[in-house]
């Protein structure tokens, strides 16, 4: 697996884990050691590493992928080019099964630099030739994760500042790995060349405000005030925020540009099969656990 190192990737490591699986995993730097994990040192740019991180593996996962970058030709470094690299790899290997983690903006790559790199890695995916399966998660959730960090300590303030109104879906990290492990274990080869959307299973998905009142009820608010941001203003603090600091910036112009569309939710006909998987951690509860997580690490 790439991307082991990150949030999606620890959540899909110790899925695998617990599922009784050996992983052989790539880090820029070197890890400590753990049981039935090699970890091969390198990036998505050493051919060399890639052939040691694939070679005899029965399922490769890439789940490594860069969602802030100083512009276009960076993204399109790590999220296209390091795809194509892996692929060349496993074909040198002669390995066959991939599952690729995209993303729902690869649908509008015309909105971002981040989706047009992602759809681009679609592209080299679907034209490899190999058994491939691609997951396109949508916003992502979980006690370890940072993203959702700021809207939850908005919400202990009483409000929380949104895009447009708009709908969005969400999935927990631990729902989203078991997917992951699933597809890269099943025999089924109907989920061969296919491309799937995953969310939390809630029908109808989540508007901006009824997500924001929920991680309000997550912390404890008995009322939090959604306040929806004219996109232009969005933008702007994105180019504010790149501004005051820097790669560390959460929300960029680039960034800015795709929290601003209004249809972030995964579409009914992408879903994966049930018999194969279908979301287990209702919101509601998962929002909980995660305030609970970061009040722990004293975040909130």
């Amino acid at each position: 697996m790439t991307g082991g190192t990150g949030f999606v990737g620890k959540a899909v490591m110790e899925r695998a884990l617990a599922e009784g699986l050996t992983v052989r995993a790539l880090a820029r730097r070197p890890q400590a050691t753990r049981e039935n994990v090699e970890w091969v040192q390198g990036d998505l740019d050493d051919h060399a590493a890639l052939e040691r991180l694939v070679a005899g593996a029965g399922a490769v996962m890439h789940i490594a992928g860069m969602v802030n970058a100083a512009d276009r030709a960076a993204f399109e470094a790590c999220n296209a080019h390091g795809t194509a690299a892996l692929i060349a790899a496993m074909k040198k290997q002669g390995v066959r099964r991939l599952v690729h983690v995209s993303s729902l903006a690869a649908r509008e790559p015309q909105l971002s630099d981040y989706g047009w790199s992602k759809a681009e890695a679609e592209r080299h995916v679907m034209g490899s030739g190999l058994d491939w399966t691609m997951v396109r998660p949508p916003a992502i959730y979980g006690p370890h994760d940072a993203e959702f960090l700021e809207l939850f300590q908005m919400a202990t303030r009483g409000f929380i500042l949104l895009p447009p109104r708009g709908r969005v879906s969400i999935i927990h990290a631990d729902d989203l790995a078991k997917v992951l492990v699933t597809l890269a274990r099943t025999q089924d080869h109907a989920t061969h060349d296919q491309t799937y959307e995953v969310d939390d299973g809630r029908h109808g998905a989540w508007t901006h405000n009824t997500l924001a009142k929920a991680i309000g009820h997550a912390v404890g608010r008995k009322w939090v005030l959604p306040v929806n941001l004219p996109g232009p203003l969005v933008k702007l603090g994105g180019r504010i925020d790149r501004l005051v600091r820097g790669q560390k910036a959460r929300l960029t112009p680039d960034r800015a540009s795709y929290f601003c569309h209004d249809d972030w939710t995964a579409r009914g006909a992408l879903r994966v099969p049930e018999a194969i998987w279908k979301p287990e951690i209702e919101t509601g509860q998962g929002l909980i656990d995660t305030a609970r997580a970061y009040r722990e690490k004293g975040f909130l």
